[in-house]
């Protein structure tokens, strides 16, 4: 059994746009004129083929799902759009997060052989100072 981020070879990724607005229609419980009002105001952008038609992907239906469950809660399309927002922005946050996390790993790890006198195997990253934007401070070992 193969998780969302890792389907089947062969299998289309969660990006890719294969589904048709019957379909997605079908897969979401909504009606295709619903599809296309949410394509509208912003909510989904769906892949489109070279003659125009809508290709949606599972990413895509498992958005207009969330969308659904939302509106069938009561929440109006403007709260809906903020909902998404804030998501989006919480995802980029905890990937920045782990960014940083995995940064300041390899900093301590590369300081920690550093006072042992062991060569380190594991690159110390540039850091940025906050107090002076646009200076890049790179760490090196003494001779």
């Amino acid at each position: 059994m193969s998780s969302p981020e890792q389907p089947h070879l062969g299998a289309p990724g969660p990006d890719a746009a294969v589904f048709v607005i019957s379909v997605a229609a079908e897969l979401t419980g909504l009606h295709p004129q619903t599809l296309r009002t949410y394509e509208r105001l912003g909510l989904i952008t769906p892949g489109r083929t070279g003659g125009g038609g809508r290709r949606y992907s599972p990413r895509d239906i498992d958005l207009l799902r969330e969308i659904s469950d939302l509106t069938s809660s009561g929440i109006g399309i403007e709260g809906v759009r903020r909902i998404l927002e804030l998501e989006n922005r919480v995802e980029a946050l905890a990937a920045r997060n782990q960014e940083l996390v995995d940064e300041l790993d390899a900093t301590r790890e590369a300081l920690r052989q550093a006072l042992t006198g062991r060569p380190s195997t594991t690159r110390v990253p540039a850091v940025r100072p906050p107090d002076r934007p646009g200076q890049v401070v790179v760490w090196r070992r003494g001779r």
